[in-house]
């Protein structure tokens, strides 16, 4: 079938992406599912950095690729051997798709389910195939989803059924921000209640970190960000406390505000500065938990004498350690009993054609997480 998708076929940091068109919406040839896959028709899909840092060349991936992971969709066709999924079914997209069988996964950790991390980096379908081409030319999809398209195509291992009667755009982002951040929180540092936390970068995914931290029952939950209308909102959203990350004196001031530290600090920017300020800001015996993905080539100097006289721990979280379908369920949950607001998370609504300007958005850092809307 023909679809429309938008296409990177160049990595480019060409500011504004509304002049360079980094992202061109073309036509493409999307072919049927084969066995243990399902094609769907998408309602929406956010813009996030992990596909911003694919179109800057920070997270290079083969090219030409149809690009987008964060997303929500109703199923149109199944293919051989899925029988738990039928025509108009709502899913939510993930963007590891985890095979069932490798170690990490009968571990209970599909986030770091290795086929999937494999066929992600090639960009291929956890099949090994690709259902996407230019007339003869494959397309390479963008982490087994390739969302910013009307249809894809993607493996049942990339779907989670919903079952709550939940609004589809809002669906969307319990794909990746809500999976992130929260999971992040919940998971990854199981914050424990009466304890206290800082997150560093208000993207979409940190605040939804800091309100899994909040619903997780941390007393103090501080918020830092270089820009101010992030602290307003992260202030209504119930953030105890509020840094600007330009204050030289940030660190100081999370410190002075919580005694010593904080029992967890999430690194939420992508940046080693702020990973930097994250450790120092951790309390003596606390967690630092970073799910930022700066450039490959970027180290953070860990200074390892305070790692073990303080007893510190560093942990990396990916997904938010999740088992989406198991959490994404008891997200929306949460959600729907109205302790983790994520619809105010949400910015504009675009066509997929607006979609250059809404990545200007993402990176000049004051927008929400704004959508494409099929």
């Amino acid at each position: 079938m023909k679809i429309q998708a938008a296409v990177l076929r160049e990595m480019s940091d060409a500011h504004p992406f509304a002049v360079s068109q980094p992202l061109k919406i073309e036509e493409l040839d999307l072919d049927p599912p084969g066995p243990g896959e399902v094609l769907v028709r998408m309602k929406a899909a956010g813009l996030c950095h992990s596909d911003l840092s694919v179109i800057t060349g920070v997270r290079p991936r083969p090219v030409p690729m149809a690009l987008g992971h964060e997303a929500s969709a109703e199923v149109v066709e199944v293919g051989s051997g899925v029988n738990d999924l039928r025509a108009g079914d709502l899913v939510v997209l993930v963007f590891v798709p985890s095979c069932g069988h490798c170690l990490p996964c009968m571990e209970g950790r599909p986030a770091l389910c290795e086929p999937g991390a494999a066929t992600n980096t090639v960009g291929e379908l956890l099949s090994g195939q690709r259902r996407l081409r230019d007339k003869t030319q494959p397309v390479h999809h963008h982490l087994g989803v390739s969302a910013f398209a009307d249809h894809a195509v993607v493996s049942r291992r990339s779907c989670v059924k919903i079952e709550a009667d939940i609004d589809p755009v809002q669906a969307a982002l319990f794909g990746c921000a809500v999976l992130t951040g929260v999971g992040a929180a919940v998971n990854t540092a199981e914050v424990k209640a009466g304890t206290t936390a800082a997150v560093l970068g208000l993207g979409g995914v940190g605040l939804c970190a800091m309100l899994g931290a909040l619903a997780s029952g941390a007393r103090e939950v501080i918020a830092v960000d270089l820009h101010d209308s992030k602290l307003a909102l992260a202030r209504s959203l119930g953030a105890t406390a509020t840094v600007n990350a330009r204050d030289p004196d940030a660190v100081e001031k999370v410190r002075a505000l919580t005694r010593g530290g904080v029992d967890y600090a999430f690194e939420m920017a992508g940046s080693v500065q702020a990973m930097e300020a994250a450790y120092r800001m951790t309390r003596r015996g606390g967690m630092t938990v970073t799910a930022g993905l700066p450039a490959p080539g970027q180290h953070w100097a860990l200074q390892q004498v305070s790692l073990v006289a303080e007893e510190r721990t560093v942990k990396g979280s990916y997904i938010g350690s999740c088992v989406p379908v198991r959490d994404i369920p008891r997200y929306i949950g949460l959600f729907q009993a109205g302790k983790l607001p994520v619809d105010r998370l949400m910015g504009e609504r675009l066509a997929l054609a607006d979609i250059n300007r809404g990545f200007d958005r993402l990176h000049g850092g004051e927008g929400l997480r704004d959508l494409i809307v099929f």
